[in-house]
């Protein structure tokens, strides 16, 4: 009967530690399966890496080389491409990151199963503790009469003991809850970049969209002729040089007096850039482009600072601030001035524009954090390459014309865009 028992307990204390193991040998086999999926994916995405690389060369080769209609319609056909491999990357990116999410809950599952384990075992151990504490204390058994001073020191070591492994179980027991924590980091890293991969899709789908529609606008608007595209480009050169100097114009004369008094002090770090990636293209001012140019700036210098990047890259908030409006001036007159923009009036007296963008992704009103997305970067208006212009204005004397304020003559129609006395632009670089 004794055996039976014996026999008994020995198979619930294995059944116990099975229990406690499956987790864990189940994790083990999830885990390799994982990190081979893992691996497959990373070499998938290093493929689609080289394509991308190579659509980008040749897109650099053709930048702003856009002079007939079989270059610009290569361009076009390039850049779908590059989206499309883009997407890909993208989608294969987002299977890594759901991947690094299973692995990781796998993780906490395991560590959780350990660390209830060890609340249990703690549990226990001060359960015994409190049983010995229940006997005489160890100086009192040794005074006592017909007692033994050697038992009073055995109680003593058993209480040292287990002392010693309660601080144990409990050390060990802070070191799981640390590495369940760390593994909860991870995860919670891991959902937020998988969010913003999502973000990322939604974006390359939306620019997929726009290179359709630029597609399809410009094989209408030349009737998929040669001769017209030419016609195209030249009346779209004369247009913003006319339109430049009818601007200037309507500007010069706006009484807006500017109060230096609400600009900031120059100084580095009152805005941030636009984008984390900073290549200057084109300063502000006099220009040696605009000085080459006139008829593009006519004369009067460059308005803000243009900064070269790939379309489709994300174009942020310099500072915190509201969303003053946006617009598209592609809408009422193509390719001759800003494209899609947004304007931000910011806290700090400083207002800024942030123009050729291929999709706007605020609205007028909304409160917007520094370094929010506000868009992408694209190639509208009249841009001789993708790039974002930024310019910075003094809030107090910069407005977007409503409808009927600034009927163009050059386009015939109204324009709604920000303007500006000259007095208002200021040099971007001043609080960069």
């Amino acid at each position: 009967m004794r055996d039976t028992k014996n026999t008994s307990k020995l198979f619930s204390a294995l059944m116990g530690i099975f229990f406690i193991l499956t987790p864990i040998f189940l994790s083990a086999q999830s885990a390799a399966e994982l990190q081979s999926n893992l691996d497959s994916l990373s070499a998938k995405i290093k493929a689609l890496d080289k394509e991308i690389e190579s659509y980008n060369n040749q897109i650099n080769k053709t930048q702003g080389d856009a002079k007939t209609l079989k270059v610009a319609l290569a361009d076009l056909e390039l850049r779908r491409g590059l989206l499309s491999k883009e997407i890909d990357k993208t989608k294969l990116s987002i299977s890594q990151a759901e991947s690094a999410i299973n692995e990781t809950q796998g993780k906490i599952v395991v560590t959780e199963t350990v660390l209830d384990k060890k609340k249990s075992d703690l549990a226990l151990t001060f359960r015994n503790l409190v049983q010995e504490d229940q006997s005489a204390p160890p100086l009192v058994l040794a005074l006592g009469k017909g007692a033994k001073f050697s038992d009073a020191i055995e109680l003593v070591q058993r209480q040292s003991d287990l002392s010693r492994a309660i601080n144990q179980k409990v050390e060990e027991l802070s070191n799981t809850k640390n590495v369940l924590a760390d593994q909860k980091k991870t995860f919670e890293d891991n959902k937020q970049a998988l969010e913003e991969l999502n973000s990322q899709l939604n974006d390359k789908k939306a620019l997929v969209d726009q290179n359709a529609k630029d597609k399809s606008n410009l094989l209408v608007q030349t009737k998929s002729k040669e001769s017209e595209y030419q016609k195209l480009l030249a009346d779209r050169q004369k247009k913003k040089g006319e339109l430049e100097a009818e601007m200037i114009g309507v500007e010069s004369q706006l009484k807006t007096i500017v109060d230096a008094t609400k600009i900031p002090k120059i100084g580095k770090g009152v805005l941030q850039y636009p984008l984390d990636k900073v290549i200057i293209t084109q300063y502000f001012g006099n220009t040696p482009f605009a000085s080459k140019n006139p008829q593009v700036y006519n004369g009067s210098g460059h308005n803000g600072i243009d900064l070269g990047i790939p379309v489709g890259t994300p174009v942020l908030a310099a500072a915190s601030g509201v969303v003053v409006g946006t617009g598209n001036t592609d809408a009422a007159c193509s390719g001759v001035s800003y494209g899609k923009w947004v304007l931000i009036k910011h806290n700090n007296g400083l207002s800024t524009l942030y123009a050729h963008l291929s999709v706007i992704q605020v609205t007028a009103g909304q409160q917007l954090t520094a370094k929010q997305k506000i868009g992408l970067s694209g190639n509208t208006g009249y841009s001789t390459g993708p790039h974002v212009h930024f310019t910075v204005y003094a809030s107090d004397a910069v407005h977007i014309t409503g409808p009927g304020e600034y009927k163009s003559k050059v386009c015939g129609t109204d324009l709604i865009m920000p303007i500006a006395p000259p007095a208002a632009y200021l040099n971007p670089l001043s609080f960069l």
